[in-house]
């Protein structure tokens, strides 16, 4: 421990005592000398010699040693290593992707392990499900609705109407029809939903050139068709229908003129094209930053 030069007791040397002492005494003796003089030659009445002079011994004093006050060491807390502190992590090792035309098991994988325990392999193609996706999404991105392409399968359930006095509506049960689709689409966690779309834009990149759009990416397309089914409008109300069978048409003309894309949104109902509507926001705001 080192301890400041300031605060350190210096001992006084019993040399410089002594002669300090000495020097002492020597002033005293001269003062009380030269004060006898000064009588002795001014007295004009005394003609007797001078009565010797007692001087008084000087007693050399001890000095005084004034206690410092010495602060105990502040000794620091121990600091702990900063190597010792890091968590080393175990490297994630990264999966590498098939070809385009052996990617159906990897996908079918993936999807599965975005569902999070959801019930929907049933639901997946069984063949070309990078390509099927690819091209319903660019049929989205021009307002259509390519079936035959669709990376799932359609619902077991079959459409059926309501007729009230003489006219026929949408069967609010039918919209239950397409809530496994989209419980597992608004279901889908944001972050792992984005690693993996990132994870597999290299074989739906490859997949969309063969569509030969040129210096057109995929990932431009899917906004396009994000921003397509965006667009379709909510319907509260109960809808109106004209035709018969698999040919109805909306009563409502504008409804009639929108998309076929925005059209099979309103047919899954209010609350089924909300969660839907939700979910691509989130898939648009990861494309797009």
């Amino acid at each position: 421990m080192q301890v400041n030069q300031e605060d350190r007791i210096v001992p006084q040397e019993k040399s410089a005592n002594t002669n300090t002492l000495a020097i002492i005494a020597i002033a005293a003796v001269v003062s009380f000398i030269a004060g006898g003089a000064y009588y002795y030659f001014s007295a004009d009445d005394l003609t007797s010699a001078p009565l010797p002079i007692e001087v008084a011994e000087i007693i050399p004093q001890e000095p005084v040693i004034t206690p410092i006050d010495i602060p105990e060491p502040v000794i620091p807390e121990p600091v702990e290593s900063v190597e010792a502190a890091i968590e080393i992590k175990p490297e994630v090792q990264v999966e590498a992707l098939p070809s385009l035309s052996n990617s159906d098991g990897y996908i079918h994988k993936k999807t599965v392990e975005l569902s999070d325990g959801m019930s929907i392999e049933s639901l997946l193609v069984e063949r070309d499900l990078i390509r099927h996706f690819v091209v319903f999404v660019d049929n989205l991105a021009q307002g259509e609705l390519a079936r035959k392409v669709s990376p799932l399968k359609a619902p077991d359930r079959v459409f059926t109407v309501s007729d009230i006095t003489n006219k026929t509506y949408i069967n609010p049960d039918s919209y239950h029809r397409y809530d496994l689709y989209a419980d597992f689409i608004v279901n889908l966690d944001e972050q792992q939903l984005a690693a993996t779309y990132k994870e597999l834009t290299p074989l739906m990149g490859e997949a969309f050139e063969e569509l030969g759009y040129g210096e057109m990416s995929f990932n431009q397309r899917m906004l396009e068709a994000i921003d397509i089914m965006l667009a379709a409008p909510i319907i509260e109300l109960p809808i109106e229908l004209d035709g018969v069978s698999v040919n109805y048409q909306f009563v409502d003309p504008q409804l009639e003129a929108l998309p076929n894309a925005q059209k099979f949104l309103i047919r899954m109902g209010p609350e089924n094209t909300k969660k839907v509507k939700a979910a691509l926001r989130k898939l648009k705001k990861h494309l797009a930053g």
